[in-house]
């Protein structure tokens, strides 16, 4: 009789604790139809139509989950695999590409470790023209797109808001690994139809050499009929090479055409002298976005790149696509 009600009692406390904690399956599925035409400036030009994966986000399925541990405190978790549509592959050869990371949440914030998104990761785009996607003239253009998003041994802390403004800082280990340790921040401001973004990720290089650098300065403004986006940005060091250095901007602006149909158009510049003289990319890119429902859109667009070199050929490339991207 003591056993049954031994075995009562533990099937009871197991029940509620279940009954405190969430596990979701989730995931999302990116893929787009589209044309790559390149010149390499001297004579050469090469067209590819294909189909590919990650358009406007990179394709891929997770599992996550938290347990109410009482007091406000919950325990959190994240497994996240990326994989190519096109393909069915798994991206990175790794079990979970992506994310990797269990952790802590209350009122001050969160702790998350393992290998998780840099703070820098945050804001790296958060004002970006063109969805953020493949049509975005930045992702052909800028040197700070090169920046270590998710690296292993990571420890990250994420504040909670303070009248609209969240921070983040987060540090990976090296662990003996030349060249691995990675230190990352962010600030953010979001409130009414301002948003204003700050990072900072500085890369340990591998002796010798130099830390490369990253910083990013961004907002938008919401102007009802158009929002407005600016990026300014800039990278040190690039290559581990002391003084080789990059300025760069990007200027557009997302047009609701409705409540389903959003319109937005930017344009993109980097300059540098990390090469012989010295190199200037520019870039500009059209695209439009349609609302299916809440977890499906189409989109679709152009994107056209150039490299104006000081010494050599000056190549160029233009990308045409349309795509669908659904989560679940």
């Amino acid at each position: 009789m003591k056993k049954s009600l031994i075995a009562l009692a533990v099937l009871a406390a197991a029940g509620a604790a279940s009954a405190q904690s969430t596990a979701t399956v989730y995931g999302l599925a990116d893929i787009w139809f589209g044309n790559v035409k390149t010149d390499n400036g001297a004579g050469t030009t090469t067209s590819t139509t294909k189909v590919d994966s990650g358009g406007v986000n990179g394709s891929r399925w997770g599992l996550k989950g938290s347990e109410d541990l009482g007091g406000g405190l919950k325990a959190n978790f994240k497994l996240e695999q990326g994989f190519k549509l096109d393909t069915g592959t798994a991206t990175a050869g790794q079990a979970f590409s992506r994310v990797a990371q269990v952790g802590v949440e209350g009122g001050f914030g969160a702790v998350d470790i393992g290998k998780t998104w840099t703070a820098f990761d945050d804001i790296a785009g958060a004002s970006a023209t063109v969805f953020n996607s493949a049509l975005a003239p930045a992702n052909n253009v800028f040197t700070t797109t090169g920046y270590q998003g998710n690296p292993g041994n990571t420890i990250r802390y994420t504040s909670p808001s303070f009248g609209g403004v969240t921070g983040a800082l987060s540090y990976s280990l090296d662990e003996g690994v030349a060249g691995t340790a990675v230190t990352s921040m962010s600030l953010a401001y979001e409130g009414g139809p301002l948003a204003a973004q700050f990072g900072y990720q500085s890369e340990d290089a591998a002796a010798p050499g130099s830390s490369i650098n990253y910083t990013v300065l961004a907002a938008s403004y919401n102007f009802g009929m158009a929002t407005a986006k600016l990026t300014y940005g800039k990278a040190g060091n690039m290559g581990n090479v002391s003084g080789a250095d990059a300025t760069e901007w990007e200027i557009g602006a997302d047009f609701p055409v409705s409540a389903a149909l959003t319109l937005s158009a930017g344009y993109a510049k980097s300059s540098d002298n990390a090469t012989a003289g010295s190199q200037t990319r520019s870039g500009y890119g059209f695209g439009a976005a349609y609302t299916l429902s809440k977890r499906t859109f189409l989109y679709g667009g152009l994107v056209h790149s150039s490299t104006d070199n000081a010494v050599g050929a000056d190549p160029s490339a233009d990308l045409y696509a349309i795509g669908i991207q659904h989560k679940f």
